[in-house]
């Protein structure tokens, strides 16, 4: 994941733009609707990215436990269950997202570079330290994105502000 470019074109760009919540009380409701769902969306494709990435560690992460415990059985045959995240429901920012993620070969192409750069696609077949790196190139990377995300989210919640205040100011008082 590369960092947002100043003048760059994606739309990660634009929304973390240190010009994109100047002047907020001039701007039109359109216009702030359509920049909160810029980033809005670029938040859901931040959190798939991020949850790709995760995947990818807590298989990393099995493979090293099955080592140390010594376990015959294949990362393969714990696939499933490494996978379910039981503590999805205690993490995370507590959102709701309600888009879908965008630009999905975008994203995986993000993730498999990662993944190439640290030739994760067979753990089994890393040495312990190829392994230990591994999983720890892969937590800078997911560290990079949600860093990214709680900036993207903050966004998001100052054109939210500013849309509930003019929401709120247009409503007769009760």
């Amino acid at each position: 994941m590369t960092a947002p470019m100043p003048g760059g074109r994606r739309r990660i760009d634009r929304v973390l733009a240190d010009d994109f919540l100047t002047d907020l009380e001039a701007a039109d409701l359109e216009l702030l609707s359509a920049k909160r769902a810029d980033a809005e969306q670029e938040e859901v494709d931040l959190s798939y990215v991020r949850r790709l990435i995760q995947g990818r560690i807590d298989i990393a992460e099995a493979e090293q436990a099955r080592r140390a415990g010594g376990s015959a059985g294949s990362i393969i045959d714990q696939l499933a269950s490494i996978l379910a995240d039981p503590g999805a429901s205690t993490t995370g920012s507590g959102r709701h997202l309600s888009a879908q993620p965008s630009r999905l070969d975008e994203h995986r192409r993000v993730v498999e570079r990662v993944v190439s750069d640290v030739r994760l696609s067979d753990v089994g077949a890393l040495s312990d330290e190829q392994l230990a790196s591994a999983i720890d190139v892969l937590k800078r990377h997911e560290e990079q994105v949600s860093k990214l995300r709680r900036r993207v989210q903050g966004v998001v919640d100052a054109l939210a502000a500013e849309i509930g205040r003019r929401v709120a100011a247009a409503s007769p008082s009760q």
